[in-house]
């Protein structure tokens, strides 16, 4: 069973993190993503930067840009990440857009994610018709799940086809707005979270954008599997730095003030 999978099946309140891969320093990525298991995240998504990242907000565009005029690339993360699985056991999963997958080669995409021991791939531009038709025997060969989204405007119907498809969990964007912090859901959002529930997808929901702090985190949660936090997490370490990572999660799980 794959990874992700164990670890829905075992967790509640699941909390997961994104990062840019080569942020804030081209050579932060695998101690960020240490520091993050040793300090009870429960997933996390690496962050594969990109020239162009329409979905995200300002936090995560200027850290993919930084990352990029760092000296990011695809194949530098595929060698930092080598030997991850030597000291890391929860799910990882890689986050980014086609492109970048397209221009190394899906194949060969999918095959060094195996071989690293990358358990999912969430790519919100590659449309599922086009990953049905083309891509999921390789993702398969490869034990590699394929994370889809739903916003606020995907149909009940597009919605359950996604839910067919999945066998992993269904990342529900919170909003139909960009990634970004936000202090609390409104009554429009907590609607929309119960709608989601009330489907019985077959599928368990993990919340993204807006997830910031413990409040967030809990109101995502009520319904759902598990949240995502991105942007606030980006803020924390180019404030921070990226050493005390164990302070931030405390924040959001309300271990501390």
């Amino acid at each position: 069973m794959n990874r992700i999978q164990q670890s829905l099946q075992t967790q509640e309140k699941l909390l997961s993190i994104y990062f840019t891969a080569g942020y804030p320093q081209l050579n932060d990525t695998v101690s960020i993503i240490e520091n993050l298991a040793a300090s009870g995240v429960d997933m996390i998504e690496i962050g594969l930067p990109f020239s162009d990242p329409l979905a995200d907000g300002p936090t995560i565009q200027q850290s993919s840009t930084t990352a990029l005029n760092n000296g990011m690339h695809t194949a530098l993360l595929f060698e930092q990440l080598k030997d991850i699985r030597k000291t890391v056991s929860i799910p990882l999963i890689v986050m980014g857009y086609f492109n970048p997958m397209l221009q190394y080669g899906v194949e060969a995409f999918c095959k060094k994610c195996n071989e690293i021991g990358i358990d999912g791939i969430i790519m919100p531009d590659l449309p599922l018709d086009v990953y049905q038709e083309e891509y999921e025997a390789i993702f398969k060969e490869n034990g590699l799940i394929n994370v889809f989204l739903i916003t606020p405007q995907t149909s009940e119907e597009r919605i359950r086809q996604i839910d067919n498809a999945s066998d992993g969990f269904i990342y529900m964007v919170s909003s139909a707005s960009v990634t970004g912090a936000k202090q609390g859901f409104g009554s429009e959002q907590e609607t929309y979270f119960q709608r989601i529930a009330a489907l019985n997808l077959k599928n368990p929901q993990i919340v993204g954008f807006g997830i910031s702090n413990n409040q967030t985190f809990e109101q995502a949660t009520a319904k759902a599997k598990g949240a995502i936090i991105g942007s606030a997490f980006i803020k924390h370490i180019t404030t921070h730095g990226t050493d005390n990572l164990q302070s931030f999660v405390n924040k959001i799980r309300s271990k501390e003030s």
